[in-house]
């Protein structure tokens, strides 16, 4: 399935979320900017709050995939792509790169973020948490916001996502209570492949969408 935009995309994700959540406690999570445009019209229907939880990735040279990922708060994810053996051997021989990209990871995600920051801990206790991406390739991100939310009592993780590689699919089904994916790719190029309108904003303008949701619940 092709959409016409992140936008398009999310108005037809929000309506489906709508019939179940709209009265419901929720929260919606997004990924990255452009899972933020997909998110923003997600938390205008359910009427919301929309917040983003930045991550970095840590690569390791010669290795084609990153090792592990971390949020701005320092939970950190490894890469399931890679076995316990091969994780225990690497981060073995790199220690302290590891340990350094850990910290230039978190100092950049704090800079982009703000004063303010863009994730509220607080209002996530008790809340339906969909978690939103314009599309994933891999599962390897919600190992991410999985971790994130360990400490966080919440109701329920929902992942909702226009398009989806299967093993993305099937990863989804481990982590998540609930998944709401429009369109199960087969063969995943990559996800701007799959949008007529290249509508990822500039971070700025995704950190003032999210600030400016409420004005927009519909």
């Amino acid at each position: 399935m092709y959409f016409a935009s992140r936008m398009q995309a999310g108005r037809m994700l929000g309506a489906q979320l709508a019939k179940k959540y709209r009265y419901e406690n929720c929260a919606v999570v997004a990924l990255n900017d452009g899972g933020v445009m997909i998110g923003a019209q997600i938390a205008s229907q359910l009427h919301c709050v929309l917040m983003m939880l930045l991550n970095s990735e840590i690569k390791l040279p010669m290795e084609p995939d990153a090792i592990a990922g971390i949020t701005p708060s320092g939970a950190m994810a490894y890469n399931q792509r890679y076995s316990p053996g091969e994780i225990e051997e690497l981060t073995g021989e790199y220690y302290g790169l590891i340990e350094q990209e850990k910290m230039t990871g978190m100092h950049e995600m704090n800079r982009l973020v703000g004063r303010n920051g863009v994730m509220q801990r607080d209002l996530l206790k008790g809340h339906n948490v969909i978690v939103v991406s314009d599309g994933l390739k891999t599962g390897f991100p919600l190992d991410l916001v999985a971790e994130y939310l360990k400490p966080i009592a919440i109701e329920k993780l929902i992942v909702a996502t226009p398009l989806a590689s299967l093993k993305a699919v099937d990863h989804m089904h481990i982590v998540a209570d609930e998944i709401l994916c429009l369109s199960v790719v087969e063969d995943f190029i990559s996800t701007e492949h799959y949008y007529d309108t290249q509508d990822v904003p500039d971070h700025d303008t995704a950190i003032k969408t999210i600030e400016h949701i409420i004005s927009e619940w519909k």
